[in-house]
């Protein structure tokens, strides 16, 4: 059985809690390895490692980094097939896709790059009489991530690049589920020349995200995953005095107007609903047909699901691979088997396919409901897997209501040959990501991403100008200089711009 270490101080460092997580390869059912579960005593290491190399890091100067940053993106670039390999191997999903996780997150490395324009600062001269003001911004110390097995590179680097660049420490705590990509991103920095300390992972379960909390040397906490959890990390974050920026989870929606191209809008929804089976917080999980395109429409989706090739995330054929875990599969199951009971229609159901030579894999196939009640479990829940529910609007109106009232707002699409419904369209959805026949609207790396209402607890979304904001506090400086030809002198007077 092979053991993950953790990466403490810019070299591995071998769990000593005697407490261990299995890690799945989620195509075979097998557990191929186990994770350290990090003590109370093991975190604090890290973040005395991370505080340590502050204290230089901190101080360095923009080109220092930069320079860093520009080696470790050439290197990602070279190493990303093995990268991807590893997060197929650990969370299922198929190469292709993996691949593409890891462009995304190098989209931030690069943006990071870049540190010196997003930090430069602000200068009003001359304000009052020989009186200047400048406002700049500087690093908050040690800070630390906290990510979900979904991504577990792409989500990583959406943090832990554009904190160092801005000068701060970092402590990742990645998912226990899928943790190898995140060491090897780690092992990568250091080949980059990123000085000990100054980025560091340690595994572990809820016993080491709450030290993380409560750690006074830990200025900061980055969170992405369900919306319980990121509630529980902003009111204890809160309470210990840290900056908190939480994502939770989703229920996206994509209104399909009768003027729609079809025939697209099908192809979007499948590539939107089933990707990575279902497992991301921007997958589109709910389909809104308004008027009379919703039975042409689930006949187009039904069609394309059914001819999905489902396997190995290995197996260059595959399309979707295997679901994370035998208990989350089992999981997303559940609400197909629930579905009829509670009113829907279940028009595709993929609860029982099974993959020659991988029976014992967490396979699940795809799934399509329509005629969804709002009432039912399989809307009201974020399911987290490859189902995808249709649900009925008689006009736009209706439709933009029934979006607008669930209690999440991450992302959602509009797909129509109108401009003026879609303007009026991203102008009035709650949501904090919107796609005008764009169905999964993640931001490049230099704008931020973040939602709305239950999706997002914090100030501040995540990379972008928000990210720079948040690993950052801003400083404002007034100075005087006397000209030398001044004479001085005392005066009680009130000061005054002149």
């Amino acid at each position: 059985m092979k053991n993950i270490d953790h990466w403490i101080g810019g070299k591995p460092v071998a769990g000593a809690s005697d407490r261990f997580g299995p890690v799945y390869d989620p195509a075979t059912g097998a557990q191929e390895k186990q994770v350290p579960l990090a003590s109370v005593d093991e975190v604090d290491t890290a973040v005395a490692s991370a505080k340590a190399a502050f204290e230089s890091w901190g101080t360095a100067s923009l080109a220092k980094r930069t320079s860093v940053l520009f080696k470790y993106r050439e290197l990602l670039d070279a190493h990303r097939d093995e990268i991807a390999e590893l997060i197929t191997a650990e969370h299922g999903k198929v190469h292709s896709d993996a691949l593409g996780e890891v462009a995304r997150g190098m989209e931030i490395v690069e943006l990071a790059c870049s540190v010196p324009q997003l930090l430069k600062g602000e200068l009003s001269t001359q304000v009052s009489t020989r009186v200047d003001v400048a406002a700049i911004r500087q690093p908050l110390g040690v800070v630390a991530g906290i990510t979900p097995f979904n991504f577990p590179a792409m989500v990583p680097m959406w943090m832990f690049p554009l904190a160092i660049a801005c000068g701060n420490t970092f402590v990742l705590k990645p998912s226990e589920k899928d943790p190898s990509a995140s060491v090897r991103l780690a092992e990568l920095a250091s080949e980059a020349g990123l000085p000990d300390g100054v980025l560091n992972v340690v595994h572990g379960d809820k016993a080491a995200v709450d030290r993380l909390l409560e750690h006074p040397d830990i200025t900061a906490v980055s969170f992405v995953g369900s919306t319980p959890i990121a509630k529980y990390i902003q009111i204890k974050g809160i309470e210990h005095g840290k900056r908190v920026q939480a994502l939770g989870g989703a229920k996206n929606h994509m209104l399909v107007l009768p003027d729609a191209d079809l025939d697209f809008a099908a192809d979007q929804a499948i590539s939107a609903a089933y990707g990575s089976a279902g497992e991301r917080c921007m997958a589109v999980s709910v389909v809104v047909a308004v008027g009379g395109t919703g039975d042409e429409l689930v006949e187009k989706i039904a069609e394309r699901a059914k001819g999905l090739k489902i396997g190995p995330g290995s197996d260059p054929a595959s399309e979707m691979g295997p679901l994370i875990t035998r208990e989350h599969r089992d999981k997303v199951a559940s609400y197909v088997a629930g579905a009829a009971a509670q009113g829907a229609e279940v028009v595709v159901d993929g609860t029982g396919l099974t993959v020659p030579g991988h029976e014992d894999g967490f396979f699940l196939g795809v799934s399509l409901l329509d005629k969804v009640p709002l009432t039912a479990d399989a809307y009201r829940d974020e399911i987290f897997g490859p189902v995808l529910c249709v649900v009925r609007a008689e006009t736009y109106d209706e439709g933009i209501v029934l979006i607008n009232a669930s209690r999440w707002g991450n992302g959602t699409a509009i797909f129509t040959r109108d401009g003026g419904a879609a303007r009026r369209f991203q102008l009035e959805v709650q949501a904090g990501m919107v796609g005008v026949n764009v169905p999964i609207p993640v931001p490049v790396g230099y704008h931020s991403f973040g939602g709305w209402k239950d999706s997002l607890f914090g100030g501040h979304h995540i990379y972008g100008n928000d990210g720079v904001a948040f690993y950052t506090q801003g400083k404002v400086i007034t100075t005087r200089w006397p000209d030398p030809a001044d004479s001085g002198g005392i005066n009680l007077g009130f000061p005054s711009h002149s």
